[in-house]
């Protein structure tokens, strides 16, 4: 009988196969441009890509892990609800980026 692995992401009744992963989407409400002028979340803009954070990955997930910040395009999802809260299903090759942890020297922390 295969060792069954502990449900990941803190506690989530779920556990992924495979190189699937669980990411919780970071708000979409207004935005700043660089300027700081506030942009709606009802501003049409083009294709988009969107930021969340991994809860959850499956066992053969290579190159995230739970807790990093992705990339990814939010029309190519699906989405799930656990234990109220609503989650987006990605394999990992449907990932852009990672972000980074912040460098000390003055860096964003934000490369791609």
């Amino acid at each position: 009988m295969a060792k069954r692995q502990p449900a990941a992401g803190g506690g989530l009744p779920i556990r992924m196969l495979q190189d699937r992963v669980l990411v919780s989407l970071d708000s979409e409400g207004e935005r700043r441009s660089g300027g700081g002028i506030v942009i709606p979340a009802t501003a049409t803009v083009g294709r988009r890509l969107s930021w969340g954070q991994v809860v959850a990955a499956g066992p053969n997930v290579r190159q995230v892990a739970v807790g990093d910040r992705v990339l990814f395009d939010a029309v190519d999802r699906a989405e799930v609800e656990v234990q109220s809260s609503s989650y987006v299903l990605l394999r990992e090759r449907d990932l852009h980026g990672v972000a980074e942890a912040a460098h000390t020297e003055g860096g964003t922390g934000l490369y791609i």
